[in-house]
C-alpha cells in the first residue's frame, strides 16, 4: 500500500514534466492500494486554486474518491509529537514530516518525487520504481 505524496499528483494534474511516469503508474495500481493525506488533499486544493485550475480539481476528486477508491489519511494531535521527533531526526520541513509520520503510522510505502525522504530511515520510492 502506498502513501502518494503531493508532488506526485501535482505532477499528473499540471501535466508537468514526469506525468507520463505518474499516469503509468496510477493506471497499473488498484486504487484501493492508493492513499494520501489530508494535507496533500487541501494543500492541492490551495495550488489549483491560486493556478484557477479547480475544474481540474474537481475531476480530480471524482476520478479519485468517486470513482476510485483512494483513502484520505490524517494524523491526529497525539501524532503530532513524534512529527516534531522526524522533523529534528531527519531536518524535514513540516510538510515533508506529516507525509513520513503518516506513511510510518499507516504502514505505507511513501511514493514521493522529493529527495529529502532520501536521508530517513524510510524513504521513498517513485513511481517508476513500483512493479504491480
Amino acid at each position: 500500500m502506498y502513501l502518494i505524496d503531493t508532488n506526485i499528483w501535482l505532477e499528473r494534474l499540471l501535466d508537468q514534466e514526469r506525468s507520463a511516469e505518474v499516469g503509468s503508474f496510477l493506471d497499473r495500481m488498484p486504487s484501493n492500494l492508493l492513499f494520501i493525506t489530508d494535507f496533500s488533499f487541501h494543500s492541492i486544493g490551495v495550488i489549483m486554486s491560486r493556478l484557477n485550475r479547480m475544474n481540474v480539481y474537481l475531476d480530480y476528486i471524482k476520478d479519485a474518491f468517486f470513482y476510485g477508491s483512494i483513502t484520505i489519511i490524517r494524523l491526529e494531535p497525539d501524532d503530532i509529537k513524534r512529527l516534531v521527533e522526524v522533523m529534528d531526526k531527519f531536518k524535514l520541513d513540516f510538510d515533508d514530516a506529516y507525509q513520513y509520520t503518516a506513511a510510518e503510522k499507516w504502514g505505507l510505502t511513501l511514493v514521493s518525487f522529493d529527495r529529502d525522504f532520501d536521508s530517513t530511515d524510510m524513504g521513498r520510492k517513485m513511481p517508476g520504481d513500483i512493479r504491480q
